[in-house]
């Protein structure tokens, strides 16, 4: 198992928590493989959403599968500035939030998929996801 976490101008982020919540990801998965996470700001998202997703304005996270369906191999870009307000919003720590935007890339590249809207916070791969958060802290990964 491969996992690159690219921190750019975020020399602070806890990029050691990062790597054992994406491996944490992919073990509970039952999967192996490559994945990168980079983290991007406001800016650098934006471009990526329009250009990839053909979508306008900032998200906190976009995750690329680019491996064959049985393969494991995919990059997670998140936007630390749009984590920060969304931890700001939450009352949860930056760290939190980064992790919780890791796993849930991570789950994206793995296949799993979420309704847009309120419905979100409800659905299946919200669960996993806050459960692999838990974990993460509480395994102290």
């Amino acid at each position: 198992m491969e996992i690159h976490v690219n921190v750019g101008a975020y020399s602070d982020a806890p990029h050691e928590r990062l790597r054992a919540a994406v491996r944490h990801t992919l073990e509970d998965g039952g999967r192996s493989g490559e994945m990168s996470v980079t983290l991007v700001g406001d800016d650098e998202i934006e471009a990526l959403n329009a250009e990839y997703l053909d979508r306008e304005g900032v998200t906190d996270v976009i995750a690329f599968s680019l491996g064959a369906p049985d393969e494991v191999l995919g990059d997670v870009y998140i936007c630390v500035d749009q984590a920060r307000r969304q931890s700001l919003e939450q009352g949860v720590p930056l760290e939190e939030e980064l992790v919780r935007l890791s796993v849930h890339g991570v789950l994206h590249v793995l296949g799993h998929d979420h309704p847009d809207g309120a419905e979100r916070m409800s659905s299946p791969m919200f669960d996993i996801q806050e459960r692999l958060v838990r974990e993460v802290f509480s395994d102290a990964r």
